[in-house]
């Protein structure tokens, strides 16, 4: 699973890593992203604009948004079955925006763990593969929500854990936020084996 994440880049080098996208004028640096927290997306409604949704994907039909809580992240080889995450994955695709996220490890003899930050050896930020919906969209309770898709973990990472976030190349970054349907597909072909480092 993706549970933290970071997004400590310089924001005048975030936008030269995303060009085209309109970043919001307020912008902070977030070393540890936790869900039901704001992050910063992009999602594929066509204006090219990073926004803050909420970290937990909480679906049109839910009676309470505390669902979220439960859905920080989405299993990429069953989107297109799960009720809560299937109409997403064909309609609403979004990027997630991050520069690492963290993976714990037990301490040999102790009862504790250590977090490491996974990163891209290049040092680059870099998108998540993200769902998004909005909760009560015609109210004023208005809720935009998201969730990470994970998939099975690379060589480095499967000695760590058994998944790992969905990572998108740039070039893909496109054909994720494409507004046209999704068709039934397995969403792991847009994951890439991006080398990663500590």
């Amino acid at each position: 699973m993706c549970g933290r994440f970071t997004l400590t880049i310089d924001p005048a080098d975030l936008q030269d890593a995303f060009p085209g996208l309109t970043f919001p004028r307020a912008w902070s640096r977030a070393y540890n992203v936790a869900p039901s927290q704001p992050v910063a997306v992009v999602a594929n409604n066509g204006k090219n604009q990073v926004e803050f949704f909420k970290w937990g994907l909480v679906p049109s039909w839910a009676q309470d948004p505390s669902i979220g809580n439960r859905m920080i992240n989405a299993r990429a080889e069953s989107l297109a079955e799960k009720p809560s995450f299937r109409t997403a994955y064909k309609r609403r695709r979004c990027l997630i925006l991050a520069d690492g996220f963290f993976e714990w490890q037990p301490v040999p003899g102790r009862q504790e763990q250590n977090a490491d930050v996974r990163r891209l050896k290049s040092g680059e930020p870099f998108a998540f593969a993200g769902l998004w919906e909005a909760w009560h969209p015609d109210q004023e309770d208005r809720l935009l929500s998201c969730t990470v898709i994970t998939t099975t973990p690379n060589t480095l990472m499967e000695r760590i854990h058994n998944r790992m976030p969905v990572i998108l190349k740039p070039e893909a970054h496109p054909l994720w936020l494409d507004p046209a349907e999704q068709r039934r597909t397995s969403s792991t072909s847009y994951s890439s084996p991006i080398p990663l480092r500590r």
